[in-house]
């Protein structure tokens, strides 16, 4: 039966008591890890959130009634212990930091029992997740789980102490916002007090923060929840954390600063890694032509390699056509993997069709310096070691080619260098390369909608030197935006802000708003840059995913208390779920059935 407290208080939490209390006596509680009965000795492992402890209880310190009640414990049982510490009288364990001492028990209570759980509760569970996400609260008790929520707790803490220190200031943004286009689909809220209309839970403070600069404020930050209601991926969650923050009277480098800073402070403080700034940048063109990506993996090479000069004349109608098209020719090295089986490139060229390659060329060096080639009978044997001369490669080498329009060639091959890196097992997981991507493209043709689109948002600045070709060619200009990347990873994303009206509704007009449209969904920040808005810039992180990169996870729902799986539904609390008819009715809303929307869609 449960006993009650009455009185007891916790001492220490388990790791806590070291060898520096040696005779002292200590009060712990948490929960039966383990507990192995010798006969005459009982041993339990402890556990909290720090650690784990041994205790042992013999009859002769905690007495008949206590030794009977030690020998009931079970897995997952809450319990209080006092007892006198003392060295460990067996081996010492290494892995434990509590592996030199142990409590001998004088005083046993019961606080909670436990039902078998319905997995171990321990470090790196083979448990399948969705049956850990069912039952959340357990999984969260495993000391790896809840080594990665306290560093996020600390990292939090660390991010708030040095951006204040920094003269920003933490200041709340409104959940409940406005609805507004662009990017993913809004989570909308039912009013009902204004029936038939509704509340948006906000993608990102940037509307807001951006007042907050014309406000006054200067320096602000918030650490934000955000809501996006898109279709999900599997390392995507529809609620995350982002570390946000704005800044007045700026431009590109002093942003860049301050967050290299941060970056440094936090990383030696919460994990003790260096990091040696500044941080490299790298032109959004140069990523792309070289890594085939805007979020480049630098920590191994297989850099991609443009040979259209080289092949523009050559007897191979793939190169040759994807050229005549306006297309590039490009390959990577896979350095000592000529002798790679057909099969496995098979399967790379299966891979990279699923990128939108139509199909994947390839020259594979032997060690006696010939060739094996799925397109050498189309080619000179001149041509051939020009092509090999231009991708460096050597006796042994694999080359792999990709032709096609450019936006094609950079995701086929971007992908492809990851891919065969992870399955060479090449990549080097205790780095930490950080990068700088700046001068982004401002806009992007969609082909879905006919029109540009902002490659960030609307809000984001063209750089000087290109304004004279947003009437004239807008698919010229660059953006005064920078993107932070950490390991192949988006860490975050900002930007310079247009504060200067004229130019915000040309971006508005050139993304498909007529002036009226355009006040009517962001009037209330183009009527705030009529009064004297300062020039601003900004930039948000991912806290999930800097937490996923900094325990090396590889999900961010390892880092996160609560997360929803891919469906966007908790498998914990079931939700979303249904709601009463009243509810329903209070907010003057009607709900189809699956059969109504069935008999409208046929």
């Amino acid at each position: 039966m449960a006993e009650a407290m009455r009185g007891l208080k916790r001492t220490h939490r388990c790791t806590e008591v070291s060898n520096q209390i040696i005779g002292e006596t200590v009060t712990v509680m948490g929960w039966v890890q383990k507990r192995r009965n010798l006969g005459s000795l009982i041993f339990v492992d402890l556990r909290d959130r720090s650690g784990l402890l041994q205790v042992i209880f013999d009859e002769d310190n905690i007495g008949t009634e206590g030794f009977e009640k030690a020998g009931s414990l079970r897995s997952e049982y809450v319990v209080a212990v006092v007892g006198k510490v003392a060295a460990r009288s067996g081996a010492v364990n290494e892995n434990l930091v509590t592996g030199d001492i142990e409590v001998i028990a004088t005083e046993l209570r019961i606080l909670s029992e436990s039902e078998t759980p319905p997995f171990p509760i321990e470090e790196n569970s083979q448990t399948k997740e969705e049956l850990r996400l069912k039952y959340r609260y357990l999984d969260l008790r495993r000391p790896d789980i809840q080594r990665n929520l306290i560093l996020r707790s600390k990292v939090a803490t660390r991010i708030r102490t040095f951006l204040a220190e920094e003269g920003f200031l933490e200041i709340e943004t409104p959940i409940l916002n406005k609805s507004t286009p662009e990017g993913a689909r809004d989570y909308l809220v039912p009013s009902r007090v204004h029936p038939g209309n509704f509340y948006a839970l906000p993608q990102s403070p940037q509307l807001l923060k951006q007042l907050l600069m014309c406000s006054g404020y200067d320096r602000y930050f918030q650490i934000a929840k955000c809501f996006r209601d898109e279709d999900l991926r599997a390392d995507r969650q529809p609620e995350f954390t982002q570390v946000d923050m704005e800044l007045s009277f700026v431009e590109v480098d002093d942003v860049i600063e301050v967050n290299e800073r941060l970056l440094a402070d936090v990383f030696k403080e919460a994990i003790g890694v260096e990091i040696s700034l500044p941080i490299p940048r790298m032109t959004w063109q140069e990523a792309m032509d070289r890594f085939g990506s805007d979020k480049p993996d630098t920590r191994f090479g297989m850099e991609l390699k443009d040979v259209s000069d080289v092949v523009k004349n050559c007897g191979f109608g793939v190169f040759t056509g994807a050229l005549e098209v306006g297309g590039t020719v490009r390959g990577i090295n896979v350095k000592g993997q000529g002798s790679m089986p057909r099969k496995k490139i098979d399967a790379l060229v299966n891979f990279a069709k699923d990128f939108g390659a139509k199909g994947l060329a390839y020259l594979a060096i032997n060690e006696d310096g010939t060739y094996k080639s799925s397109f050498m009978k189309f080619m000179t044997e001149e041509e051939l070691s020009k092509l090999v001369e231009a991708m460096e490669g050597t006796p042994g080498d694999l080359l792999l080619f990709a032709a096609d329009k450019n936006k094609v060639v950079y995701d086929v091959l971007g992908n492809l260098r990851l891919e065969i890196a992870k399955n060479l097992d090449i990549i080097d997981k205790n780095k930490f390369e950080f990068l700088w991507i700046t001068e982004f493209p401002l806009l992007e043709w969609s082909e879905e909608q006919e029109r540009f689109v902002a490659m960030h948002h609307p809000f984001t600045m063209p750089m000087d030197e290109d304004l004279e070709y947003l009437d004239t060619d807008p698919g010229k200009v660059r953006a005064k935006a920078y993107d932070i990347v950490l390991n192949g990873t988006e860490l975050g994303g900002g930007s310079v802000r247009i504060f200067q009206n004229e130019i915000q509704e040309k971006m508005l007009h050139i993304l498909g708003f007529s002036k009226e449209d355009a006040y009517a969904q962001f009037g209330f920040l183009l009527n705030a840059f009529k009064y004297g808005v300062p020039p601003h810039a900004g930039l948000a992180y991912g806290l999930d995913r800097l937490l996923m990169l900094m325990v090396k996870a590889d999900s961010i729902r390892e880092v996160i208390a609560f997360p929803k799986v891919k469906d966007a539904s908790c498998l914990m609390s079931d939700a979303p779920n249904t709601v009463d008819k009243k509810q329903i009715d209070e907010l003057q809303l009607s709900i189809k059935s699956f059969k109504e929307k069935e008999s409208e869609n046929s």
